[in-house]
């Protein structure tokens, strides 16, 4: 924006995360459509806009055509909102012809929409308020009955009202797919909003804006939901625009062989893989970190998918006996996601609230199975985890995601390829020695610095983690059915279980 251009006077929506999707908010004294199929939240989002303007000081008028006065105030009641807002109705009854009036040369549907028209008009003159809602054009379309008519009365509709100071949202349930275009291409803005029904789980809804004029708006999808209270919609998280000058830092784990195996540690602002069978380690490894973190004084984040809170804790509780007083002081948070619940951008605002609020340091996403699985028809979830994961490093966070793969011994695999995306990728397998099974730890990438190579026995019990030393004495220990080499003994961990 040049210093010459002149700064536009905007409206904020109301809506929890909206303003931002649409630069800061609407241009005042404009007309905008609000579009959707029945249910996606239109009448909810209008009703907030209205409330919006209550809290600014400025008069609201709600002009429904479909909807009694006492439907809007039953879902106002649900909200727990007592606005002061005008209700205006314009039945149909209101303006019905008679038989008389049918035998004229006048076209009775134009002329009831001309009176319905004059009426609204009239209404607002009365009222002069500053914000107007009108529900539903879908209704002055049917009175219209051609594209022509409907066309003429709301270019009308559209002067007078904004000559009368008034920022117009009108809401529309079109028929088609994309929206209807001659409505589209009258008004200022289009915000389209869309609910889907999954195969399993609760409906999720996502909002786009089509069209703004004078503005630059956020593109693209963004989830929202609709709660006691009102819609928060959830910003599609663009990791470009977070960007800030980092230091670099060493993390450890706390595990002195590990950080040896890492080369020193793990570069804050680096993201980790740890992949490897169920039950091999990984969430104990990963939880060394949150752990470490909380006792260096900084903020930890643990978002689980698949693991109980209570088990957690009693799982981590008899090595880490000060696990509830990290939790009890904020530096370390848990939080059990619900897949069925689940959004993209829902997670991702929830991770975004840890760190710009709670300034985490260490964020933990256990596992990638459950995320992947809560959200199995989103089709670029890999695109979004690459944003989620630039989004984080940008801003220094060491971001540790937890996978578990198919089979147990043998030949495994992942349900998704995503060690490309990962700076640093711990493997995790078991292996059969000395009549027993027993786990293995080995480092198979890190960008940031050298790491070694070897492949050291890992143990899980009651004690917590322990890494013994190579296994120089084994071959096929990734294989899960290892042979010894050169003969001679290893000495293997005790505690191995």
């Amino acid at each position: 924006m040049t210093e010459n251009t002149p700064k536009l006077d905007l409206l904020t929506t109301g809506v929890g995360g909206l303003d931002d999707v649409l630069g800061g908010g609407l241009p005042r004294r404009r007309v905008y459509l609000v579009q959707g199929d029945p249910g996606a939240g239109k009448t909810t989002l209008a009703l907030q806009f209205l409330l919006e303007g209550e809290r600014n000081g400025e008069t609201g008028l709600y002009v429904t055509l479909s909807e009694s006065r006492e439907e809007l105030l039953a879902v106002m009641r649900s909200h727990a909102w007592q606005p002061q807002m005008s209700i205006y109705e314009l039945s149909v009854s209101q303006f019905a012809t008679s038989e008389d009036e049918e035998n004229t040369l006048y076209v009775p549907s134009e002329v009831e929409l001309g009176e319905r028209t004059q009426a609204l008009v009239d209404e607002v003159k009365r009222v002069r308020p500053q914000r107007v809602v009108v529900d539903s054009c879908s209704e002055l379309r049917l009175l219209a009955q051609s594209p022509l008519r409907f066309r003429r009365q709301l270019l009308a509709l559209k002067t007078e009202l904004t000559r009368q100071g008034c920022t117009v949202v009108l809401i529309d349930n079109p028929s088609s797919e994309g929206g209807n275009e001659l409505l589209q291409s009258l008004v200022h803005g289009v915000i389209h909003m869309e609910q889907l029904s999954p195969a399993y789980g609760a409906e999720r809804r996502r909002v786009r804006v089509l069209k703004l004029r004078e503005r630059a708006f956020r593109g693209g999808y963004h989830d929202f939901i609709i709660r006691r209270g009102g819609i928060t919609v959830f910003p599609r998280l663009v990791a470009a625009e977070h960007r800030e000058p980092i230091t670099r830092e060493v993390l450890a784990s706390g595990l002195t062989a590990l950080d040896t195996m890492l080369g020193g540690g793990v570069d804050a602002g680096t993201s980790m893989l740890m992949i490897g069978p169920a039950g091999s380690g990984k969430s104990s490894l990963a939880m060394r970190y949150a752990l470490t973190a909380a006792e260096r004084g900084q903020t930890a984040a643990l978002f689980t998918f698949d693991e109980g809170y209570r088990t957690l804790l009693a799982r981590v509780g008899d090595s880490s006996p000060n696990i509830a007083a990290h939790i009890d002081a904020g530096r370390l948070r848990l939080q059990q996601v619900d897949p069925a619940e689940l959004a993209p951008g829902q997670f991702a605002d929830a991770v975004r609230a840890a760190v710009e609020q709670q300034a985490t340091r260490v964020v933990i996403i256990d596992s990638l199975n459950g995320y992947l699985q809560a959200m199995p028809q989103e089709q670029f979830l890999m695109l979004h985890l690459h944003e989620l994961l630039s989004y984080l490093g940008q801003l220094g966070v060491l971001t540790i995601l937890v996978m578990s793969q198919h089979g147990l011994v043998g030949q495994t695999t992942a349900p998704v390829d995503i060690s490309y995306l990962a700076d640093t990728v711990v493997l995790t397998r078991f292996f059969e020695a000395e009549g027993r099974v027993r786990k293995a730890l080995s480092i198979v990438k890190k960008r940031s610095g050298s790491h070694e190579n070897t492949i050291r026995e890992l143990a899980v019990s009651g004690n917590g983690v322990q890494i013994g030393d190579a296994l120089t004495n084994f071959r096929g220990v990734l294989t899960g059915v290892p042979g010894l080499d050169g003969g001679g003994e290893h000495k293997l961990l005790e505690g191995s279980k």
